[in-house]
């Protein structure tokens, strides 16, 4: 059920698989204004990650805020909704990742992304968030990876559906559908 937007934000939603250029394609729908922030949510627990990170940062530029938001996106919003005018956050897999690993289990994860929703409704600015699709692969050989891929399914179809636009971004194409 689609809500009203009470500060009339803009929420554009982008999936994609690995590599499939979903980030560059947040950072073009994100628009022109200003001030502009990036929340990245994935944490440099590790060299490739860390080496991820700096890729990442070195495509944006000097116009943007960044801040790491590995758990508490709702609470970020909720302090900054008057800062930033674009706001793109990266990625949503990774939080539900984070949020996992503090023991949350599903109606705790469907909850916090209910809380994140309502913060993003109360804010002005353009909001794109950005969310691995891992329903389009393998069926995962072991079943905590099978729930894994099946609550990411489900978190990203809450998002999807308070979204206003939706993007699936295959070889570094956004394809809209919504």
């Amino acid at each position: 059920m689609k809500r009203a937007r009470k500060g009339r934000s803009k929420l554009i939603f982008i999936l994609g698989g690995a590599a499939s250029g979903k980030s560059q394609a947040a950072l073009d729908l994100a628009g022109p204004g200003g001030p502009k922030a990036f929340v990245a949510t994935g944490q440099a627990l590790d060299r490739e990650m860390k080496a991820r990170i700096e890729r990442h940062r070195a495509t944006r530029s000097s116009d943007w805020d960044t801040a790491e938001v590995p758990t508490d996106l709702a609470k970020w919003f909720s302090e900054n909704m008057h800062v930033y005018q674009v706001v793109v956050v990266d990625c949503l897999t990774l939080w539900l990742s984070n949020l996992r690993g503090r023991r949350l289990d599903g109606l705790a994860v469907s909850d916090a992304t209910e809380n994140l929703l309502y913060a993003i409704r109360e804010t002005k600015a353009r909001v794109v968030i950005v969310s691995n699709e891992l329903g389009l692969g393998l069926v995962p050989a072991t079943k905590p990876v099978r729930a894994f891929r099946d609550l990411a399914g489900r978190v990203n179809q809450q998002v999807a559906a308070e979204a206003d636009e939706v993007y699936l971004t295959i070889s570094g194409i956004p394809l809209r559908l919504k």
